[in-house]
């Protein structure tokens, strides 16, 4: 915490100039996917006609996740009703309701044998409780399949439908994970949709009900220095347990475009600053998503 935050931005990368499509900073290499173990759980995903986040939002890790048999589950459908400025899955409405996806997510979270395992969803706001009952459904297969794994949940903010947001807490999910992907000055273009103040209710909604509260934030989108204390400080508030950093990409020119490169030095002084002001655990670098290292974070916080 000595050394000045501006010390520690690099001049070394090439510059972002609006665009992820030129020269990427050395520190973002990335695992092609590749070996068996990749390859059998894509076979499986498609058998059991499942979707993951991993392939619809372009995860930079998913060769090391996948060839390691760990992937983030993604429930109600590929199409998500908002169109947020840095999301690469589809957006329209909907085609179907899908009612049986729980059991199948029971099977293939069985079938994998997982410890630990991480579901998210699309936003589905044309559905009266936004698909909160699909979500209770599916925590309810996973246990009744797999009842030795835990269960981490990156849920949508159900447009602050607390009776809906209810059915996923009364199902007792290891960890709550809800991402608030920006700051609040950024919100009107990088979650339109969205409400700074309604994400931050929703986690203190589930810490004050007893469950392990998480949530993510992508830097080099256009934040400052000023913006991310304010986040961080909001979130030890009301007492969000972790918290993940990484690099924004932009997965398309039609995209919003990388404001910067953000350095590993950089990432280490959040990381720092985030857990000396009262975080329980800071996942930050380059190359961290949500449910990057999700499986360590819950061995150590479970119980907490």
């Amino acid at each position: 915490m000595s050394v000045p935050l501006t010390q520690l931005i690099s001049t070394d990368a090439p510059p972002a100039s609006g665009s992820t499509f030129g020269r990427k900073p050395s520190w973002l290499k990335m695992k092609m996917p590749a070996g068996e173990g990749y390859w059998r759980l894509k076979q499986m995903v498609a058998e059991k006609k499942l979707h993951t986040v991993c392939e619809s939002a372009k995860c930079p890790n998913i060769g090391e996740c996948w060839s390691s048999g760990t992937a983030t589950l993604m429930i109600l459908g590929d199409v998500c009703t908002r169109a947020c400025g840095f999301c690469h899955i589809k957006t329209g409405r909907p085609p179907t309701l899908d009612l049986d996806e729980p059991r199948r997510v029971g099977e293939a979270v069985a079938f994998m044998k997982l410890g630990h395992c991480v579901i998210t969803s699309v936003n589905r706001d044309e559905l009266p409780d936004g698909g909160a009952g699909v979500w209770a459904e599916t925590l309810r297969q996973i246990r009744l399949q797999s009842p030795g794994t835990s269960v981490e949940v990156l849920i949508p903010d159900f447009e602050g439908n607390w009776d809906a947001l209810q059915l996923v807490i009364d199902e007792r999910p290891e960890i709550l994970n809800h991402n608030i992907e920006s700051v609040p000055r950024l919100y009107y273009k990088v979650r339109p949709q969205a409400r700074y103040r309604r994400s931050l209710e929703l986690l203190k909604r589930c810490k004050d009900a007893g469950l392990v509260t998480k949530t993510g934030m992508m830097l080099g989108i256009g934040e400052e220095e000023g913006d991310v204390e304010l986040v961080i400080d909001d979130l030890v508030s009301i007492g969000v347990d972790i918290l993940t950093l990484g690099q924004y990409l932009q997965p398309t020119a039609k995209h919003l475009p990388v404001d910067r490169w953000v350095t590993p030095d950089e990432f280490a002084y959040w990381k720092t600053f985030g857990e000396s002001r009262g975080l329980r655990h800071v996942e930050s670098g380059p190359l961290v998503r949500s449910s990057y290292h999700a499986e360590k974070q819950v061995e150590k916080h479970a119980s907490c």
